[in-house]
């Protein structure tokens, strides 16, 4: 059950979030991660303080070395950060014969508030990746917001939403409801055939820095990994849940989750 998965994203110098909690998330699941940086951040629990982008050219050239040589069962996409390297990536996946699943995690506002996609991106991000390449598109509640254009209030909105985000063009969306107010969490992920509600108690804690990026590569190492996507969704909201659970607490802001839970030896 290796399962080989690229992660596409921005680094997070507190590690609990980015291509850090992305590789850890594969490595804990027992797959096999590799990583394209999109961007450098400069950032701990409490905020991100600076950003650095990495030129587009040379984030599609990661991509390739490593789809050429080591190859790749799943992508994750995070953090893409403009609108340049995103059309750099949609031209470069234009070309790719057989690509493998790839879930877009559509990451716009950090946990502390700071924009991480800049204004332009976001047509970008629809017209070259959601319309073409996605297997999953895994927004929260204020992205998908954003993505649709009008308020969420209820699950009824999320469904409606989510129909809304499927006609443009993923495969499957998993909508996120985090964000919503009350003592249980419902999760909604919809395809064309059908949809599914996962629902679980509300966590209460601070400690829920990197939650979208560790799900979304949680789900794509269980593709990667051969699973359907409704157990790898089920799989990987079981593995965030109890990595907010364990969190060591870290930080004085939003912090980190533990991530290697599921690594025995080690607790």
């Amino acid at each position: 059950m290796l399962g080989r998965v690229l992660t596409v994203a921005g680094s997070d110098s507190g590690g609990g979030a980015g291509i850090q909690a992305d590789l850890k998330t594969i490595t804990a699941l027992g797959g096999f991660g590799a990583s394209a940086l999109t961007a450098l951040t400069a950032q701990n629990t409490k905020g991100v303080f600076a950003i650095e982008p990495i030129p587009a050219k040379f984030v599609v050239e990661q991509i390739r070395v490593v789809f050429d040589d080591i190859g790749f069962d799943a992508i994750k996409m995070g953090m893409l950060h403009r609108a340049e390297v995103i059309h750099a990536i949609g031209d470069y996946l234009d070309s790719v014969r057989d690509l493998p699943p790839i879930v877009l995690d559509p990451v716009m506002i950090a946990k502390g508030g700071a924009a991480l996609l800049a204004n332009d991106a976001q047509e970008a991000i629809i017209s070259r990746l959601v319309s073409k390449h996605t297997t999953l598109l895994t927004p929260n509640i204020p992205e998908a917001e954003s993505l649709v254009g009008h308020a969420i209030k209820d699950l009824d909105d999320m469904r409606a939403a989510a129909d809304k985000m499927l006609s443009m063009g993923p495969s499957a969306i998993l909508l996120k409801g985090g964000h919503r107010e009350g003592p249980v969490i419902t999760d909604l992920l919809v395809t064309p055939e059908q949809s599914y509600e996962f629902s679980h108690p509300m966590i209460k804690s601070r400690h829920t820095h990197g939650t979208g990026c560790t799900l979304s590569s949680a789900i794509a190492t269980g593709l990667a990994q051969g699973l359907s996507l409704h157990d790898s969704v089920d799989r990987g909201l079981r593995y965030v849940e109890i990595a907010i659970q364990k969190a060591p607490g870290l930080g004085e802001g939003h912090g980190p989750l533990l991530h290697g839970h599921t690594i025995g030896a080690f607790r």
